[in-house]
């Protein structure tokens, strides 16, 4: 199962060179990895629709309990399914639409990276495997969506998106964290088996979380706006992540954590009213659109909506209305998006007003519209239709099913009419996408419009005949796909016996009939409506989209504020918060804890020893009484010798050595500094700003102290000691333990360190180098500031005095 999911990925690596091997043909190619994956997903049709599930697993990181595992049941397979079936149709779709682009080989890397990470999304069990895929997908849509990177829309758009499902990213991965700890596993097929997680202390804060990366994923409101605006991406990205999986990824999620966070009060309001108030959302947003393919994206919005808000009631029955309604709306929504894309591709513009009598010009994409259309308007004998009926059958059962709560009934005939109202504005928009191009008089475009190649019109007409025989074929289609998928979102075992045609003239039959009706008198007057609906959003004018802009401006605004306090070029206000968060880091979680240590007694030292302190205690009052700069350094460096003695005569020549040689080189770059840089000889500073700065010193010297003292005085844990000296001569094969910790057992560390040191002498190096090869102009504004650091700092603001920066 990993190499399945792991395989588009490596195909990848190599579609460039097959795309330059091959041209736009390259598609058929590439297609057949998709179709072969499909092949192989087939295979796990009948066990699973027998209640089978199986469950791969390879260690990952089994330390943190991270597997690299995979799970197929009923929700996932048909997820599968649908990303490499559409998936093959797409990348040969995309040969056509992009043939003779140059960047055609990078656009079908991206398209096969996010094929995978889509396929290891659905099919995860580990929850930190699934939310690496998540955010896998966020990337890759990133890529796709800002392909066309020289246009400011695009790159706008691709940004907008990965902030928004990126953001939701984190948020998921808090909850499914939080979920993990709740349940005692890490796999979601173990968690599933739990049971609800409702009476758990931490179900609120899951839900809200893994509903924060559901609900940006799926573009439900308010964050809706990201996926009208990333249909700036090519068509093909918009057939497939923005129709069929990536927006999907979100009501994936819903399904899949149904049986452990449905069922609840909470469940029960939040999905329905925010995916009842996205589908509202959708449908009118819609309408007022003119480009065919924002027409299609805000009826996508619609229907992740509605499948938001379907899932929300946890009713068996609506649920199977959802799973009905997810695959047709994968088939017609992919088919309508490619016959858009088509039809700007010959006609050169999607501007539906500028568009007409393309019917005989382009007769199979127009068959394909035309089924895919009436799919989406829920009409007899199609896919969309029974998916229609058994929404309506379960959402009329719970509204006329009195409950004794008012809220609770009023709630349901609510449901009922959002989405008889959704789903008849969706007929409209539907009819507009597929009817207004091809009918009526022939419109002048803007290029000579004909049929496309067949790697354009074979997509859509394929996906628009499923949508036909998978209705016609509803009974073998319910046992083999529904049952199974609806048994998994629901989380218990079910038995249907779906047909094409209603076996009576119930509610579900009168609300499909309005439906109807409903959709067919506003198409009647579709001008007037889309009008009148452009002036109602004209008139609100304020939306989420803006309200994106304006907090990105505002986050900048309030980035450049800080910056300009903390970052304001002076090095002792830098010394001085530094500092001052040091000493608050030290001591305050000190006095939380209750943790000041107790002031030890004076020790009884050896004469030795008091003369060490006695050298100590000299060279810190030759610091305080030096006059000049040069005095102080080499004063100060009388500290680091006595340090050095201090662990000679505790037994630790090695350490001694090297304190002795840290301190001269501190002491001679100190001196070799202070002679390139421009300052004044003494310190002139006043008595406050003395004081100050010696305030900050003491306290920060008394936090180590206190911290030293505290550590000092807990019991001594030798078991590390014990390890080294244990394992010092026997596994590293060295004597000396200092250094087998500092070349065996700490080696990357060391390494690391080393690595360090030789980069930043390497920068030094070159900045000499640099310094030599200025220009006449340019060295003589250096000797005016006498160091290229000053140079640098004067570039950018006043050059403080030399008082101030030393100080």
């Amino acid at each position: 199962m990993a190499y399945a999911v792991l395989a588009p990925f490596f195909l990848a690596i190599f579609a460039p060179a097959l795309t330059q091997a091959l041209g736009h043909r390259a598609g058929w190619a590439l297609a057949a990895l998709p179709a072969g994956l499909f092949i192989y997903f087939t295979g796990f049709i009948e066990p699973v629709s027998s209640g089978e599930r199986f469950v791969f697993t390879a260690e990952w990181v089994p330390s943190y309990g991270v597997n690299l595992s995979f799970f197929v049941d009923g929700l996932s397979l048909v997820f599968a399914l649908l990303i490499t079936g559409i998936g093959a149709f797409i990348l040969i779709y995309a040969g056509g639409y992009l043939k003779g682009h140059e960047h055609h080989g990078r656009f079908f890397s991206f398209l096969l990276m996010f094929m995978g990470s889509m396929l290891g999304l659905v099919l995860a069990d580990n929850v930190i495997t699934l939310f690496i895929f998540w955010e896998l997908t966020s990337i890759t849509s990133f890529l796709l969506i800002g392909f066309d990177h020289r246009r400011e829309a695009s790159r706008r758009a691709a940004i907008q998106a990965l902030v928004v499902t990126g953001g939701g990213g984190l948020a998921l991965l808090a909850g499914l964290i939080l979920m993990a700890g709740a349940t005692g596993t890490m796999e979601m097929s173990e968690m599933l088996s739990l049971g609800n997680l409702g009476d758990n202390p931490l179900y609120v804060p899951i839900l809200l979380l893994v509903l924060g990366g559901a609900f940006t994923k799926s573009a439900q409101v308010p964050f809706h706006f990201w996926l009208p605006n990333a249909m700036e991406a090519p068509t093909p990205v918009s057939a497939y992540l923005h129709s069929a999986t990536m927006v999907k990824a979100g009501v994936y999620l819903v399904m899949r954590v149904q049986p452990a966070l449905g069922d609840t009060i909470l469940w029960s309001i939040i999905l329905p009213a925010f995916g009842g108030a996205t589908l509202l959302t959708g449908v009118f947003l819609g309408l007022r659109q003119t480009d065919l393919k924002l027409m299609l994206a805000y009826t996508t919005v619609a229907s992740l909506g509605l499948l938001i808000m379907l899932t929300g009631t946890s009713d068996l029955v609506i649920i199977e209305g959802a799973v009905l309604y997810l695959i047709a709306h994968s088939l017609f929504k992919g088919g309508l998006f490619m016959v858009a894309g088509t039809i700007d591709h010959e006609a050169g513009t999607r501007d539906i007003t500028r568009l007409g009598g393309l019917r005989a010009a382009m007769p199979l994409t127009f068959a394909a519209a035309a089924l895919c259309a009436l799919s989406m308007a829920g009409l007899p004998p199609f896919f969309g239709f029974i998916a229609k009926e058994i929404m309506y059958k379960g959402l009329s059962h719970v509204a006329l099913i009195p409950t004794g709560l008012p809220a609770a009934d009023i709630a349901a005939w609510v449901l009922v009419a959002v989405a008889v109202i959704g789903n008849a504005m969706m007929l409209v928009i539907g009819f507009a996408v597929a009817f207004k191009p091809f009918l009526g008089t022939r419109a002048d475009t803007p290029k000579s419009a004909h049929e496309g190649p067949v790697m354009l019109w074979i997509g859509p007409v394929v996906l628009s005949v499923l949508g036909l025989i998978a209705a016609l074929t509803a009974h073998e289609t319910g046992d083999l796909f529904i049952e199974p998928m609806t048994a998994a979102v629901s989380g218990v075992p079910i038995e249907l016996d779906l047909h094409l045609w209603p076996s009576k003239f119930d509610a579900a039959v009168m609300l499909s009939i309005l439906t109807i009706g409903l959709g067919l008198l506003i198409f009647s007057v579709y001008e007037t409506a889309r009008s009148g609906m452009g002036r109602i959003a004209d008139w609100v004018g304020w939306g989420p989209d803006k309200g994106f802009d304006q907090a990105v401006r505002g986050i900048i605004a309030f980035a450049e504020e800080v910056t300009g306090i903390f970052q304001h070029g002076e090095l002792r206000g830098y010394m001085i918060v530094t500092f001052g968060v040091t000493f608050l880091v030290l001591i305050v979680p000190l006095a939380m804890i209750d943790g000041l240590p107790a002031i030890p007694a004076i020790p009884d030292l050896f004469v030795y020893e008091w003369g060490v302190l006695a050298l100590a205690l000299a060279g810190l009052v030759a610091v305080f009484y030096a006059k000049t700069r040069l005095t102080a350094i080499i004063s100060l460096g009388i500290q680091g010798f006595a340090v050095a003695l201090i662990f000679l005569i505790f037994g630790a020549p090695d350490l001694s050595f090297t304190q002795f040689m840290v301190e001269t080189l501190s002491v001679v770059i100190l001196t070799l500094v202070l002679t390139r840089l421009s300052l004044a000889e003494t310190d002139t500073r006043g008595m406050p700003r003395a004081l100050g700065d010696g305030t900050i010193a003491i306290g920060v010297g008394a936090a180590f102290t206190l911290v030293l003292l505290s550590v000092t005085q807990q019991p001594l844990d030798l078991r590390l000691s014990a390890f080294f000296t244990e394992f010092s001569q026997p596994v590293a094969h060295g004597r000396n333990i200092v250094n087998v910790i500092l070349v065996d057992f700490r080696a990357l560390d060391t390494f690391g360190e080393i690595t360090v040191v030789l980069v930043a002498g390497l920068a030094c190096l070159a900045a000499i180098r640099l310094r030599k090869r200025r220009p006449p102009a340019a060295q003589s504004h250096g000797a005016e500031l006498r160091n290229d650091a000053d140079d640098a700092i004067s570039q950018t603001r006043p050059l403080p005095s030399a008082k101030e920066t030393v100080s």
